[in-house]
């Protein structure tokens, strides 16, 4: 009985692991030879986010994902991670 308990318990921590995380993580884009200043209108889903962060940009319709320009990659994460969820709240949404 102690065997069975321990397989099915066994069985359970493992399928609990096969089931993916709720929360989004960040990725890597490649630049493709564009600089940050002509990004946005290279690619038509970013947006500057304010002048006084420069080279952070909105990724899409809302204002749930922001991407920072790099040397070479642009670097894009769900707002709530890139800055911590007491200054992500304060941050400006350009929504247009």
């Amino acid at each position: 009985m102690k065997m069975a308990s321990a397989l099915l318990l066994l069985s359970a921590l493992l399928a609990a692991r096969a089931v993916p995380a709720p929360r989004l993580a960040c990725y890597k884009r490649a630049l493709g030879g564009h600089g940050c200043g002509s990004l946005p209108q290279a690619v038509a889903t970013l947006r500057p986010v304010d002048q006084s962060l420069q080279d952070h940009f909105w990724e899409g319709e809302g204002c749930d994902t922001i991407c920072y320009c790099g040397l070479s990659e642009l670097l894009c994460c769900p707002k709530n991670i890139f800055f911590g969820p007491k200054i992500s709240s304060v941050i400006p949404c350009n929504s247009q």
